[in-house]
């Protein structure tokens, strides 16, 4: 079994544990209570080995439940007019939150934008919450924008990518801590591959084909 979890997760799992071992011994329904929410933290932060298909097709994000698909401009903050489907991801609690980049590329901006803290399963949510907009072109030179966004209780957004940087499709880039949403943005001739209210998984799940490939799909595990 996968036990790993996503490096912002230890501060908060290893201070759960001291004070659970401390507890504990003087206050046993306390030290009960604090074990459990341990277990909780380490759900929330696990970061599982995913299998990531290696054509030439997008793959989702994040996990979680779509909440839209549609026809869209691009964040005005990145100040490109160019229209674009958007597909909004919703992470509820108990889903991975650890985020995964759907295309190969290079990041050309990536542009953080205070806010409030909307429920992300609401559509307002894209341009009023706390949001992180990251640019990728890929080898085509087509843009390809991935929004991280806080929800209602998620209070931080953790990006590790830097401007330049060559990324490969599947490879982990950051978290959204405590329940959040993710955007991507797709050239309008990119056809999705996936429905409203379906579950995706992030780094696995393909949610658009540009070229339309109808043949066996291999996969690396990372």
């Amino acid at each position: 079994m996968h036990l790993k979890i996503h490096n912002e997760g230890w501060v908060y799992l290893v201070s759960s544990i001291i004070i659970t071992i401390i507890v504990i011994p003087f206050f046993n329904i306390l030290g009960i209570f604090l074990g459990f929410l341990s277990i909780c933290i380490f759900y929330f932060f696990r970061d599982p080995i995913r299998s990531i298909p290696n054509d030439d097709v997008v793959i989702s994000p994040a996990d979680g439940q779509i909440v839209y698909i549609g026809e869209s401009d691009l964040p005005e903050e990145l100040n490109i007019k160019k229209k674009s489907i958007k597909i909004s991801i919703f992470l509820d609690l108990y889903n991975v939150h650890v985020n995964r980049i759907p295309v190969s590329g290079k990041i050309i901006d990536i542009k953080y934008i205070p806010g409030k803290f909307f429920r992300a399963n609401i559509d307002k949510s894209s341009k009023e919450n706390e949001r992180n907009i990251i640019l990728i072109e890929n080898e085509k030179k087509e843009h390809i924008v991935v929004s991280q966004i806080a929800g209602l209780i998620a209070r931080r957004i953790v990006c590790d990518l830097s401007l330049n940087q060559e990324v490969i499709k599947g490879d982990r880039f950051g978290i959204i801590k405590f329940g959040s949403r993710v955007d991507i943005y797709l050239p309008e001739s990119y056809k999705p591959m996936i429905t409203k209210d379906q579950l995706v998984i992030g780094g696995e799940t393909i949610i658009s084909n540009p070229n339309k490939i109808n043949e066996i799909v291999s996969f690396t595990r990372k």
